[in-house]
């Protein structure tokens, strides 16, 4: 099994950046793709961004945040990054970080049911 950790969440206002960080421990060799997801109160997780955690490492990221948001790995570290830059008041939500140990995740990286570990998540709130 792996573990995950994330940290990085805060308070901060309109337009600022912010980046978290995933710590993962345990069984990472087997960690096919990493991601993050995010949930904001009264609203169902939804799919932030992914990143195959091997290789070239392919990403995907929601519309939502495509081009404000970059998630990177630092395999030597066992670490998941994203970067969030000019930050929403609807970007005000818990973030989670996840891992897969799908062989397919590459199939569909933005797919929920394709993670099977979970972080206890860091929060983010944008004020404006």
């Amino acid at each position: 099994q792996v573990q995950l950790v994330e940290s990085g969440g805060g308070l901060v206002q309109v337009g600022v950046s912010l980046r978290l960080s995933c710590l993962a421990s345990g069984r990472t060799s087997s960690v096919s793709a990493m991601g993050w997801f995010r949930q904001a109160p009264g609203k169902e997780r939804e799919f932030v961004a992914a990143i195959t955690w091997w290789g070239g490492g392919s990403t995907k990221y929601a519309d939502s945040v495509k081009g404000r948001f970059t998630i990177s790995r630092d395999n030597s570290k066992n670490t998941l990054y994203l970067q969030m830059n000019s930050l929403k008041p609807e970007d005000t939500a818990v973030y989670f970080c996840a891992a897969s140990y799908d062989a397919h995740v590459g199939l569909d990286l933005g797919s929920f049911q394709r993670y099977g570990y979970w972080g206890q998540g860091t929060q983010v709130t944008v004020s404006s």
